[in-house]
């Protein structure tokens, strides 16, 4: 108890517990469009003026669209970009879920989402999982532009179309559907046959509805099995309460004036100003921490 109460021990001590805090699935959706996730990818080489890609996830269905910008957009830009790519599409999200990054904390950013009546979700600071189907959307991206672009790096911008249509025919391992059999009801030929059955508009509903209804139920059994997984690996969090003094790991902090081997593992400790979750808190933390303090 000494030793563990002794704060010089509490800060440079390594911990070899398991995590705590157990997985917090994300609610699944009722429809598609609904709620939705954003991120972009960067560092791409100079493509018919084009540098990023806007990637937006339909977290019901996993389709994505794929949206270049000549440059990483600014809040306004970003917005416009959802009216012209998106909204026009699929209507107006519920819930927008992003990073942290600048075009998305801005005052421009949420007052834009509160017009809409769309709820504005921000992931933990260092914690990208959050927003895991984004990242992995990400990451599926930039391996399919690798393989078809490895010959003519600066041509990916013209493949684009492609590799959004062939994400979104491709089926989920969540759903155990494509996401265009989730959000249209059926799956686009890529070369339509010459005798296409027409479907009257009460089966198309029909077939919707229980589309929609099997892919919930995939996705919850997703989420659950997940959570099973996740948990034999983590323990669960205490009950944190505002004013508790807290310790906050260092692990994505650079630690100034010291050498990374020998900085303290935890800083602090802090107060908690407010708790969002039970796995995520607010933390007081000095004006000279640039840190996120959720």
């Amino acid at each position: 108890e000494y030793i563990s109460a002794w704060q010089v021990c509490a800060r440079h001590k390594s911990s070899n517990q398991p995590p705590q805090g157990l997985l917090q699935p994300l609610p699944v959706p009722h429809r598609p469009w609904s709620h939705i996730a954003l991120d972009f990818v960067t560092g791409l080489p100079l493509s018919k003026g084009f540098t990023v890609i806007l990637t937006i996830v339909d977290r019901f269905s996993k389709a994505c669209h794929l949206v270049p910008p000549k440059s990483l957009p600014s809040s306004t830009e970003t917005a416009n970009l959802l009216i012209k790519h998106l909204f026009r599409l699929h209507g107006l999200p519920s819930e927008i879920l992003s990073d942290h990054g600048p075009q998305f904390v801005a005052r421009v950013w949420t007052d834009f989402a509160k017009h809409l009546g769309a709820k504005v979700s921000l992931t933990s600071g260092f914690h990208p999982q959050t927003n895991g189907q984004v990242e992995r959307m990400n990451q599926e991206l930039e391996a399919m532009l690798r393989c078809i672009c490895s010959s003519n790096p600066a041509g990916w911008s013209a493949q684009l179309p492609w590799v959004e249509y062939a994400h979104n025919s491709h089926t989920s391992s969540s759903t155990g559907q494509s996401p265009f059999e989730v959000s249209l009801g059926y799956q686009p030929p890529l070369f339509p046959s010459d005798s296409a059955s027409s479907t009257s508009v009460p089966q198309f509903l029909r077939r919707a509805r229980r589309t929609w209804n099997q892919t919930r139920a995939a996705l919850q059994r997703t989420a659950e099995r997940n959570r099973r997984i996740a948990d034999r690996h983590r323990r669960p969090a205490p009950t944190y309460t505002p004013g508790q003094l807290v310790w906050l790991s260092s692990r994505d902090i650079k630690v100034h004036g010291s050498c990374r081997k020998f900085s303290p593992r935890y800083l602090g400790p802090f107060p908690i100003a407010a708790v969002l979750s039970p796995v995520s808190v607010r933390l007081t933390l000095p004006p000279s921490m640039k840190v996120h303090p959720v």
